[in-house]
């Protein structure tokens, strides 16, 4: 069982030009961070920054050109890929649940999860008197895509999904749609204890909701341009101060609100 550490060291990618990309070629640019075992680590940035190519990268969805990329300080090019992503739970904006049981798209075929795991983990998420109402319980017909059950409903059981296989590093790619207060109260708890003693890497759209993160790594135009806590940040006045003020901005747009300092300047900084 990994100790759950990950750590990129200069690391350089570009989706086109093979060994020898071109300038302008380059996504991500001399990229290095660590997180340390159990940490809770978000990426934000303007679209386009490269939050999502760091998680594809971790993943092996592609390979790096230069620098690497290291799993408890072994390069994660020595896993084969099943070994190397059977360690990893995914959480993504939108889940999808396929026509089948509740049940079934739990524990998705693994050996080793039977139904009274599937039962513990949509209990854990909050969803275990929902799914007692049911008939049928955790063996419920699910239609295509899910969509007899709510927005909130479907996030809810991709966490359960996560749980069941208990894994030691989760990326989670935070969902933008709207639920109701009591809904993502559910989804907020529930999502604590999907953290819980995992190692995270949160691709956060909503910086109110990652202010506990452990770190917070800004990235802009390709490159690591900022990290810390979300008041190391904010104290900076840097990429993520602007960030966060354009983000109250637009509140105060839709809902009237006295922001501090929503004067600030929201032009990013040029990439050096």
């Amino acid at each position: 069982q990994p100790r759950g550490e990950v750590e990129f060291r200069d690391v350089w990618f570009a989706y086109r030009g093979g060994d020898n990309p071109t300038d302008e070629d380059w996504v991500l640019r001399n990229v290095s961070f660590r997180v340390e075992p159990g940490q809770t680590v978000a990426i934000v940035g303007h679209t386009g920054a490269g939050k999502t190519t760091v998680i594809q990268l971790l993943l092996r969805f592609y390979d790096i050109q230069r620098g690497q990329i290291l799993l408890d300080g072994i390069d994660i090019r020595k896993f084969n890929l099943q070994e190397l992503r059977q360690h990893f739970g995914i959480v993504l904006q939108d889940p999808f649940l396929f026509s089948g049981t509740l049940e079934s798209n739990v524990c998705l075929g693994t050996e080793g999860i039977d139904r009274a795991a599937v039962e513990s983990a949509v209990a854990e998420v909050g969803l275990g008197e929902f799914v007692q109402s049911l008939a049928g319980g955790v063996t419920v017909p699910v239609t295509e895509r899910g969509a007899t059950f709510s927005v909130g409903q479907r996030q809810l059981i991709s966490f359960a999904r996560a749980l069941a296989h208990n894994p030691r590093f989760l990326i989670l790619d935070e969902a933008t749609s709207s639920v109701d207060t009591k809904t993502e109260l559910l989804i907020r708890e529930a999502l604590d204890r999907l953290l819980a003693g995992r190692t995270a890497l949160v691709i956060a759209h909503r910086l109110s909701t990652i202010q506990h993160a452990d770190r917070i790594l800004v990235f802009h135009k390709g490159r690591l341009r900022e990290q810390g806590s979300h008041q190391e940040l904010l104290a900076q006045r840097g990429i993520y101060y602007r960030l966060y003020q354009l983000q109250y901005k637009d509140q105060e747009l839709r809902f009237p609100l006295t922001v501090p300092d929503a004067t600030a300047s929201t032009s990013l900084p040029a990439d050096d």
